[in-house]
This record gives C-alpha cells, sequence and structure tokens, in this order.
C-alpha cells in the first residue's frame, strides 16, 4: 500500500488531509498569475502546504484507505503508522519524496521541512488548464500624417491686379459724374419752381379792383380779340372731374373752358376769359365777393 497515493486523492476533494503521528497537507487556494517578465500565465491552482502539529487523527485517511481497500478502519489505522515510521527513519539520514506531494526534509533543529511539487494543481475547476507562454506583445504608437490641402487649379486666367482697379475707378468716376448731373438737374428744377411760384402769387396779389370801372363800349370787330386773361375756378388731378365742372358752370351762365394744365399736371378750368385785364379785373372782384374766394386771374398768352 502506497499512502501517498490515498493523500493525492483526498486533496482534490478536502483542504486539509492529516497523517496521524506526523503532520497535516493543507491547501490553499490560489488565483491565476501572470508573469510579465517570463510572459506566462498560470490558471488557479491549490498551493499544498504541511504543518507538523496536526497530528490528530481526524478518521479521514484511515476510513478512506479502509473503504478503498475494502479493509476494516483497525488495519487501515495500522498501515498509516508502519508508513509514518519508515518516513521518520529516512528523515533521519535523507529527505522523503512523497509521490506527486513533494519533498520532506529535517532541519539542525529536527524540524520537517516540505517542498511541494507544483506541477500538480489539486483545483478540479482547473483541470486540464496548463501554464501558458505567450510572446510578448509590442505596442507602436501610430503617428498621423497631417493633411495635406489640395488645392484646385484653377481654369481661367487672372486679370492682373491693374485692371480691375481701373475698372473699378472708372464705376465710380461714372456714378460720381451722373449723380453730379442728377444734383445740378433737381437743383435748377427746384429753382424753376421756387420762381414760377413766386410768379403765381405775385399775379394773385396784384388783382385789384376799380371802384367806377369805365363803361363797356361795343364795338363791331371783323376780327375777335385774343383772351387772354382767364378768371380760374379750379385745377382738378383728372380730367374728367374738370369736364364736370365746366358743364356745372356753363350751366350756371359762364363760358368756362379748360385751361390747359399747369405745371404740377392739374388740369384748370375757368369762370370766364377776357381779352383786357380791366374786364377780367371787375368779374374777379364780383365771383370772389358772390361765388368763390378762391378764383384767381392767370395771365396766359394764347388759347
Amino acid at each position: 500500500m502506497i499512502l501517498a497515493n490515498y493523500i493525492n486523492d483526498l486533496l482534490y476533494r478536502y483542504d486539509c488531509v492529516i497523517v496521524p503521528d506526523f503532520g497535516g497537507f493543507i491547501t490553499n487556494r490560489i488565483g491565476a498569475k501572470v508573469n510579465k517578465f517570463t510572459h506566462t500565465f498560470s490558471p488557479p491552482t491549490k498551493q499544498v502546504t504541511f504543518n507538523n502539529l496536526l497530528k490528530h487523527n481526524d478518521g479521514l485517511l484511515a476510513n478512506y484507505i479502509a473503504s478503498s481497500e475494502n479493509i476494516s478502519f483497525e488495519k487501515a489505522s495500522t498501515a498509516i503508522s508502519l508508513s509514518v515510521i519508515r518516513w521518520k527513519n529516512e528523515l533521519q539520514s535523507k529527505s522523503v519524496k512523497i509521490e506527486n506531494l513533494g519533498s520532506l526534509s529535517l532541519t539542525e533543529d529536527k524540524k520537517i521541512i516540505f517542498e511541494p511539487n507544483n506541477q500538480v494543481n489539486y483545483l478540479t475547476e482547473s483541470f486540464g488548464l496548463k501554464t501558458m507562454e505567450s510572446p510578448a506583445i509590442i505596442r507602436y504608437k501610430e503617428q498621423l500624417k497631417p493633411l495635406i490641402p489640395v488645392q484646385e487649379k484653377e481654369n481661367h486666367k487672372k486679370i492682373p491686379a491693374f485692371i480691375k482697379y481701373a475698372a473699378a475707378a472708372a464705376i465710380l468716376l461714372t456714378m460720381g459724374i451722373t449723380g453730379f448731373n442728377r444734383y445740378q438737374n433737381n437743383q435748377q428744377s427746384e429753382v424753376f419752381a421756387n420762381q414760377e411760384k413766386a410768379i403765381q402769387k405775385k399775379i394773385q396779389s396784384a388783382t385789384f379792383v376799380i371802384s367806377n370801372p369805365l363803361p363797356t363800349i361795343s364795338l363791331n370787330v371783323s376780327k375777335e380779340e385774343a383772351k387772354h386773361f382767364h378768371l380760374i375756378a379750379g385745377a382738378f388731378q383728372f380730367k374728367e372731374n374738370a369736364k364736370n365742372k365746366v358743364k356745372q358752370l356753363k350751366a350756371n351762365g359762364f363760358d368756362s373752358k379748360i385751361i390747359g394744365t399747369n405745371k404740377w399736371g392739374l388740369t384748370q378750368v375757368s369762370f370766364n376769359s377776357y381779352s383786357t385785364r380791366n374786364e377780367a379785373t371787375n368779374d374777379l372782384y364780383k365771383i370772389r365777393k358772390t361765388i368763390s374766394k378762391d378764383a384767381w386771374l392767370l395771365i396766359k398768352k394764347g388759347n
């Protein structure tokens, strides 16, 4: 009977296996390891240690041997004792190798030292897993090259700068001359308009009344005299209104007619037209007094 085989079997199932009168083998769970220097990966394992203080008989090893060999507990215990005596005798002169577990030896102080066999993994969860070695991973820093913008080639020919400046100057000069001419025309139109307004006011204010008018003399003249003096009844924007005013005045006994348009585009309507200023001013006084205060005298050469 080889005692080491039964100890190995029990270490897969239990964390502690005691050999009576000798010591106990204890397993400690260790997680997976990575060795950065050797580039190796070790799976999780159970590390085996030895404690010579655990010598009492808990019955685990004897019961397992009895059931495995189909013998009694007493015979199994006796077999364990014989193996322990042999180990102790061998330790006095040399180290004792326990199959798959490791080796035992004595120090000068007569203390047992245990060297475990790290090739055996008693952790069932890591069954089939071995230490793996991997080549070192070399990481390169990728250098990004700066993007060079692509410039599109212009198909059209560039216009020289001095031509652009000359064209711009010509445009500005033309605009300046045009603007100045418009300004002068506007100024002249405004002066003419003011002068004409002043003349109209003077004409209207220059009308007067003769208190003792001369008696009218009727002369039979073969040729009708031109009538340049007109008593204006109103000026209208729409010609249709001017025509209606003529009809209204004719119905009231006036020899009304349209006297053209003024500078503002208004159609002028007269009460009557006269060949002499005296006749016009006499009737102007009467019309202003009885019919319209806004009537005024217009002197116009030609009908």
